[in-house]
């Protein structure tokens, strides 16, 4: 990357959202989605949110591009914070940040046509004649793919990967600088999957894009991302760039989901890694580390103390104590005794 400058901040954001319905005097309950993360993302780069389900990772990027607002803490855009912008500049400012969504079955109009689809944005903004919303559409249908031929068909006439493609060149119609890519292919038959990405990857390099690539398939964030964060339960608890996580991870719950990666280069005799144990609720998470409960080498300290985020070298942050370790104090108080859960692991045999 050329220019290393950072076109989005995001500082110490929480997102917490209220469960509704319980007794009428009971305390009011909050699901806590995203909890004190922070992180830069440069200009150009393609950045990796990576987690399981529920941990927060798309309701971290809808933060970012402003379609949810935070219970605390700031986003930056281009060194403007999000919300605090008067209503017009904020609505400027989105124009610059969008999203293709994960579902391209349930994301389409499916009484709309092509053009409807993905003039939509023009429309809203305002100040184009229909003309020139045509050539502007038939242009991204040329870049995504697609052929003008599909100007008025409807997408029930499209495959998954072709639907995708559509919800591609709505996404870019604007000239945005800062796409969110919300599992772009996971809804999608993996015979297309590389498709698409490579679509993403050439357009990326075209229209100079900076993306946020939200997945739970690390290999796919492998090829593609430049740094990336894991996040568990609402926090993140390793970052850094993509080359070294992947060559020395450090979390116990990065280490898990390594291993359940599938590679056809791994001996067949590896152990697995298999967490036991449920996710707990992020309505009522654990005090100290989130993933104390299901971690291996969870110690006394664990329970009641988080461990921040803390850079063990070059380019990698981690936060937990079996890497970073506890305060001399800590350890005379007995901090470090072991109290982890046993892990299953699976022999892979013949």
């Amino acid at each position: 990357m050329k220019d290393q400058s950072i076109i989005l901040s995001v500082k110490n954001l929480s997102v917490d959202f209220p469960v509704k319905g319980g007794l009428p005097f009971a305390k009011k309950k909050y699901v806590q989605a995203v909890t004190d993360v922070s992180l830069d993302i440069i200009e150009g780069e393609t950045f990796g949110v990576v987690g399981e389900s529920g941990c927060g990772k798309s309701t971290l990027a809808n933060a970012m591009i402003g379609m949810i607002r935070p219970t605390k803490g700031e986003v930056f855009f281009k060194n403007q914070s999000l919300f605090e912008l008067d209503r017009k500049s904020f609505i400027e400012t989105r124009r610059h940040m969008q999203m293709i969504f994960q579902d391209p079955y349930s994301s389409l109009n499916p009484r709309w046509n092509v053009f409807q689809i993905i003039s939509e944005p023009m429309y809203i903004r305002g100040g184009y004649t229909e003309d020139e919303m045509k050539i502007r559409v038939l242009e991204l249908l040329k870049l995504v793919g697609l052929d003008e031929n599909d100007l008025y068909r409807n997408p029930s006439d499209f495959s998954g990967g072709q639907r995708q493609r559509i919800g591609i060149a709505r996404a870019i119609i604007l000239n945005p600088d800062f796409l969110v890519c919300d599992e772009p292919v996971s809804a999608l038959d993996v015979s297309v999957h590389a498709q698409i990405l490579n679509l993403l990857i050439e357009i990326q390099k075209k229209l100079n894009l900076t993306y946020v690539f939200i997945s739970h398939n690390l290999a796919v964030v492998k090829c593609i991302c430049d740094n990336m964060i894991i996040m568990y339960l609402g926090n993140v608890v390793e970052s850094g760039k993509s080359s070294v996580v992947f060559k020395n991870p450090q979390h116990p719950y990065t280490h898990a989901l390594l291993s359940a990666v599938l590679d056809m280069n791994v001996d067949k005799n590896k152990k697995r890694t298999i967490l036991k144990g449920d996710i707990p609720s992020p309505i009522d998470p654990p005090k100290g580390c989130r993933f104390w409960q299901r971690c291996p080498f969870a110690m006394v300290g664990c329970k009641d103390h988080k461990p921040d985020l803390i850079e063990i070298e070059k380019d990698h942050q981690v936060a937990c104590f079996k890497v970073t370790g506890f305060s001399q104090e800590q350890i005379e108080q007995g901090f470090d005794q072991l109290i982890g859960v046993t892990v299953l692991t699976d022999e892979k045999s013949e």
